[in-house]
């Protein structure tokens, strides 16, 4: 019986629907997701710049935000490969704005933060010799730059001319004179990825074999930082248990972080475990010695909650966090008014069905900050002191639509039955077993009870026999 038990799970994980193969349905699924995904915006407002800058106040921001967009993520220039163990695909982002979603107009919202270009040439400058910074410092004292920029959300997302970048083109000419968060994001890729099917090892399901043809990145100190580790946080092999541990190659990160079960919870009549990233996934390496290799700068190391990530960013300073520096050490929260992390409001997670390995929901929450110091050459920075300045935080979700609950529901009742098949089995065994044995004391009963009334019918009357 338990071989049969066996049988049926080693089939179960070895169908031709659960495994990333030519018509099955996870694979349509995974091809063109159906759950929408939102990505909200949260930008972080510099209410008061001069007295900051004049060494007077720390900074502080205001939240602007939810700025909404609806995303859709289809995979395009889709092969198997590796004799079909394997299946390469790039994934297409598309954003399309979603007003009834927003707190306010994009092209008519003006937001004041940090002059990120400004700051990203002054750091690359960073010894270049004093006579050339301050060549450049008086160049961009007259064309009026100043550290902090005002322009609209639209502006600061997807791009506008910068005059600072149009002026280093001419001496570079491989510069791009538009700057945006997102510049160049909308209707773009990551670049291919090439995917475990699943068809050898239920447990390589969706797991990355290479990213841009390589099988590990080139942006940190040793190997182990360096690995391209686990899935691209769209799909898991089916059996989760509670204590393993979930790792996901983020290229916005530029490296793979990993997950830990927090608990059970449950959505639309699915259970699902919840995994979320612990406090040791952005530690220093001081106090989590796997995160050593992400210090690319010994003696500029920073602490716990952060992640300096600039040496996959063209050198531009940029910090990446949870939002509100959750997880953090304390002081990058302490340095900026108007920064309260808060668990609910800023962790991100995944929500698991253990069973197949689906996720019901997802809340990925990445926060973008700027190194501000002070360098030698840049009167502009003349009063800064060494601040982790937050830009934005994005909430990227995706909760199952009703539709996909209800094939999830069903596949699950199937599988709950095939694995209680066995069971149901000796039950009905038991019931038929212990109805024979009921029988048989019936019938034996029944037996005792005619046969005693056969005697007396043919035994004489007593009072007639004197």
């Amino acid at each position: 019986m338990f071989d049969w038990v066996s049988n049926r799970t080693d089939l179960l994980l070895h169908s031709h629907e659960i495994t990333l193969t030519e018509g099955s349905k996870i694979f349509a699924t995974w091809k063109n997701p159906p759950p929408p995904v939102y990505m909200e915006f949260f930008i972080f407002n510099v209410t008061n710049p001069d007295q900051f800058l004049k060494g007077e106040a720390k900074p502080h921001v205001t939240t602007m935000g939810p700025y909404t967009y609806r995303e859709f993520r289809p995979k395009h220039n889709v092969s198997f490969v590796h004799n079909g163990t394997k299946v390469a695909a790039y994934t297409k982002k598309i954003f399309v704005f979603e007003p009834e979603k927003s707190v306010g107009d994009p092209n008519v919202d003006l937001v004041t933060t940090v002059n990120i270009p400004a700051v990203a040439v002054i750091n690359r400058l960073k010894g270049a010799g004093f006579w050339v910074a301050s060549g450049i410092s008086m160049y961009m004292g007259s064309i009026g730059t100043t550290m902090f920029m005002t322009h609209t959300v639209q502006e600061l997302l997807w791009g506008f001319k910068d005059p600072l970048l149009t002026r280093l083109k001419t001496i570079k000419p491989e510069t791009d004179e538009y700057f945006g968060l997102m510049l160049h994001k909308n209707s773009s890729d990551d670049g291919e990825f090439v995917y475990h099917t699943g068809e050898q090892n239920y447990l390589d399901f969706g797991r990355i074999y290479t990213w841009k043809g390589e099988k590990m990145v080139s942006f940190w100190k040793t190997n182990q930082s360096n690995m391209i580790n686990g899935t691209d946080g769209s799909s898991f092999h089916p059996f989760l248990t509670k204590e393993e541990r979930l790792n996901v190659f983020t290229p916005d990160l530029c490296r793979s972080i990993h997950m830990r079960f927090e608990k059970e919870v449950e959505l639309k009549g699915i259970p699902a475990y919840r995994f979320t990233p612990p406090r040791d996934t952005l530690a220093s390496g001081k106090n989590n010695p796997e995160n050593e290799g992400f210090c690319v700068t010994p003696k500029k190391c920073l602490d716990d909650g952060v992640l300096d990530v600039s040496v996959c960013r063209k050198g531009a300073p940029v910090v990446v966090s949870f939002p509100h520096f959750h997880l953090g050490d304390e002081k990058y929260a302490q340095a900026i008014d108007g920064i309260s992390p808060v668990h609910e409001h800023h962790q991100t997670f995944l929500d698991l069905n253990p069973t197949m390995g689906v996720p019901v929901r997802a809340m990925k929450r990445v926060q973008y900050n700027i190194h501000l110091e002070s360098v030698s050459g840049f009167p502009l920075t003349r009063n800064l002191n060494n601040t982790i300045f937050p830009i934005l935080f994005l909430n990227e979700s995706v909760v199952i639509d009703d539709a996909s609950a209800a094939r999830i529901q069903k596949l699950l009742l199937i599988v709950t039955l095939v694995s209680r098949f066995p069971l149901i089995l000796v039950a009905m065994g038991v019931i038929l077993l212990l109805v024979s044995i009921i029988l048989a004391i019936r019938f034996y009963q029944n037996k005792v009870i005619a046969n005693t009334q056969n005697i007396q019918a043919t035994q004489p009357d007593s009072d007639l026999s004197v």
